[in-house]
């Protein structure tokens, strides 16, 4: 008996600890639920704005408690986790202006870093690489943490290769094109704007008598869970930034 408890005890001591930034967010209530159902990672902070000072896990609708106090104060959390000396991993779901700080305070604290941010510039992710590398800590910079995106960018780039033709019909909340011909190689994307529609891309290439059309469909945040706990998994070995969740699969 005594044996079972000292090996749960260093199961817990050797957990990644995980500190979600952005929790009140929708992904982030998603991530919190995620991150306390995985093994090897437990939840150890919530950060936000909102919802200051009430327990995360009611927050997120869970069946108990967390006993986790959402904290409007990133160094404070960090603070308190450095201390344990455990194995710490930040993920940043908060927006482009605050995520070079964000992780040059988890770097301070010896932790690594996630960042799932929209519009996140080259020149940040840059700076972030520079930044990392100078303190050999790892951070995954991710555009996606769709694994099924991913998979239909890269089928899409093996089928350029055998077919001229491709367009994209996508149905975004925010549409980059609607019918514009987009990138270097001239792709012609259309947009769809219609409200019920799941976030979605299709793909066809064609040539003559011959059409291949790949589809990827988004009907909430869950599809992206596996995607982050793969992440939270691999940042943890890093000594720099990668670009790209693909770079893990």
């Amino acid at each position: 008996m005594r044996q079972v408890e000292i090996l749960k005890t260093l199961q817990k001591k050797n957990k990644a600890k995980v500190i979600i930034n952005g929790a009140a967010k929708e992904i982030g209530r998603a991530a919190v639920i995620a991150v306390t159902k995985a093994r090897g990672m437990e939840l150890a902070g919530a950060v936000d704005s909102n919802f200051v000072g009430q327990d995360i896990g009611q927050v997120c609708d869970m069946e108990e408690p967390l006993e986790i106090p959402i904290i409007n104060d990133l160094t404070m959390v960090l603070g308190s986790i450095s201390q344990s000396k455990a194995t710490g991993v930040v993920i940043d779901f908060t927006d482009p202006s605050t995520v070079y700080g964000n992780v040059k305070q988890a770097t301070a604290f010896g932790m690594n870093s996630i960042v799932y941010v929209p519009r996140i510039k080259q020149e940040t992710v840059m700076a972030l690489s520079m930044l990392c590398e100078n303190a050999t800590t790892g951070c995954l910079v991710a555009p996606t943490l769709s694994i099924g995106s991913i998979l239909l960018q890269q089928a899409a780039i093996s089928a350029s290769f055998h077919f001229n033709n491709v367009e994209i019909v996508e149905s975004r909340a925010n549409p980059l094109a609607r019918g514009q011909v987009l990138g270097e190689d001239g792709v012609r994307v259309h947009s769809l704007v219609l409200p019920g529609l799941p976030s979605s891309t299709l793909v066809y290439f064609s040539r003559p008598g011959d059409v291949y059309t790949q589809k990827h469909d988004i009907t909430d945040m869950q599809c992206l869970m596996p995607g982050l706990i793969l992440a939270i998994r691999k940042v943890v070995c890093l000594k720099n930034l990668v670009y790209g969740l693909e770079k893990f699969l």
